[in-house]
């Protein structure tokens, strides 16, 4: 039997993000104490090197390697190239506040060049194996970087939490796979799709291993009610990896949702359909009311992030490619509002002083009217209010659910929104209307403020004139079906 060599091109980005994570901790291995952004610059240099890499590959046909269980197309070209902007975001976001934790070492990047990594495995995997390989991959990136601050009883506890709830959820994941491939006989997601629609298999085996899918699933989304881990999480970890854990990784669940229920299980739609309005309407009920409640201000957004995982989930709702679009649109949006919102946090943030309480944003306006115009803007994102792409993206899932029929779920969507909108305006409130607890002038870097300053720009521009990154994700969806 000849032994046929695979294509190595589809996957030169993933190799080169590998042998560059081995050059970052040589690299600060024998720098030493002197030269620790050495390791910060390397991991920029890598991701725009993957970032060339995946652009050059970048093409509307779709290519297989490794047997098959390994894709290439536009979906997970766009994907990737919005993992490497979001990561290098929240590593110059980051820098100064890892810099005076003690954080600013190998680790920390080569974690971050490994979770993203996983991420990449998990958008271009076309077989359930190499799903679980990536999902892995980032869940055991991200269970040691909520350790890292090895000092802080409350990181160690999160990261704890974090580990065995997600060792449940990839049993659950791994546990639903098995028993897909004792009902069809492959792990292929394009073959799966050709034995159900065969209708030659045992489909009650079939939905039992959807529903242990499912579950695993949800957990990585963090949807309710496998959303226990998020808030403590969130507050546990240093802001600069709360940052990381709520935003790249949500692409990557998007891109697991695209591949593992609709390329793999469309077929069954009709039975996922209905679990997805389920999960959707308590992430969205759970997360908007008990974020009301919350003092901690990454307690809140924890609770915020799981109501806009609901909201990402309507999209799917219609089974089509325009609700596909609507929802991948939705995760970029929620992504661009999260890195502001926790930038900011970390630019408030100083040596030893977590601005992690809601009343440390009183009287930010008197401080850096800049800052607090910029937060400001993202919450009203948030809150879903025109002009900023919070409302664009809420108002195109709302579209696509209420395709699908689901009138009284788009009714309680726009109900719960409004209920929502409060904790977002509470803030606001708090920046402009309140006496400011804390004087100290806020410091922050030139490429920081620019950095900044842009990402507002962004929230607003695209909300405003939203076609350009609509078009994008329509495309990419077109061109992966």
């Amino acid at each position: 039997m000849d032994f046929l060599s695979p294509d190595f091109a589809p996957a030169y980005p993933e190799i080169f993000l590998l042998v560059m994570v081995c050059v970052v901790m040589l690299a600060d291995l024998f720098a030493g104490e002197k030269h620790r952004y050495l390791a910060f610059f390397l991991a920029l240099f890598a991701l725009a090197g993957a970032a060339v890499l995946t652009y050059s590959t970048f093409s509307t046909e779709v290519s297989y390697t490794f047997s098959g269980m390994f894709v290439d197309d536009a979906l997970s070209d766009t994907l990737k190239l919005l993992m490497y902007l979001t990561v290098a975001t929240v590593l110059i976001y980051s820098r100064v506040y890892i810099s005076k934790r003690g954080l600013l070492r190998g680790e920390f990047f080569s974690l971050a060049l490994f979770a993203t990594l996983g991420m990449m495995v998990m958008v271009s995997a076309s077989h359930l194996l190499t799903l679980y390989l990536g999902l892995e991959l980032l869940s055991l990136a991200l269970y040691a970087m909520v350790a890292l601050q090895r000092d802080s009883s409350v990181a160690t506890e999160a990261a704890m939490k974090f580990f065995v709830l997600g060792a449940l959820a990839s049993g659950f994941l791994l546990y639903g796979m098995s028993m897909i491939y004792g009902a069809t006989g492959t792990l292929h997601t394009p073959e799966l799709t050709a034995v159900i629609r065969s209708g030659v298999m045992d489909h009650a085996v079939l939905v039992i291993g959807l529903v242990f899918v499912v579950a695993g699933i949800s957990f990585k989304m963090s949807a309710v009610p496998f959303h226990m881990w998020a808030p403590d999480v969130y507050e546990g970890a240093p802001t600069a990896v709360t940052l990381f854990i709520g935003s790249a990784p949500k692409l990557a669940a998007f891109g697991f949702v695209m591949r593992l229920l609709v390329e793999g299980l469309g077929e069954m739609a009709a039975d996922w359909q209905g679990m997805l309005a389920l999960l959707a309407i308590a992430s969205m009920a759970v997360g908007n009311i008990v974020a009301i409640a919350q003092s901690n201000i990454k307690r809140m957004l924890a609770y915020s992030t799981i109501s806009h995982m609901g909201f990402v989930l309507l999209g799917f709702l219609a089974i089509n490619e325009n609700g596909y679009s609507a929802a991948m649109f939705y995760v970029i949006a929620y992504v661009l509002m999260t890195v502001a919102a926790f930038g900011i946090i970390m630019l408030l943030s100083r040596e030893g002083f977590e601005a992690d309480a809601i009343s440390d944003f009183k009287g930010l306006n008197q401080r850096n009217s800049w800052v607090a115009l910029i937060m400001m803007v993202v919450m009203l994102s948030m809150a879903g209010i025109p002009p900023m792409i919070g409302f664009y993206a809420k108002l195109s899932v709302l579209q696509a659910a209420l395709e699908a029929g689901y009138l009284w779920l788009v009714i309680s969507a726009v109900v719960l929104s409004l209920i929502g909108a409060f904790y977002y305006l509470r803030i606001i409130k708090f920046m402009y209307f309140d006496t400011p607890e804390i004087t100290q002038p806020i410091v922050f870097k030139p490429d920081v403020r620019l950095l900044i300053t842009v990402n507002g720009l962004a929230v607003v521009m695209l909300g405003i004139f939203p076609q350009m990154l609509m078009g994008l994700s329509l495309f990419a969806i077109q061109h992966s079906m």
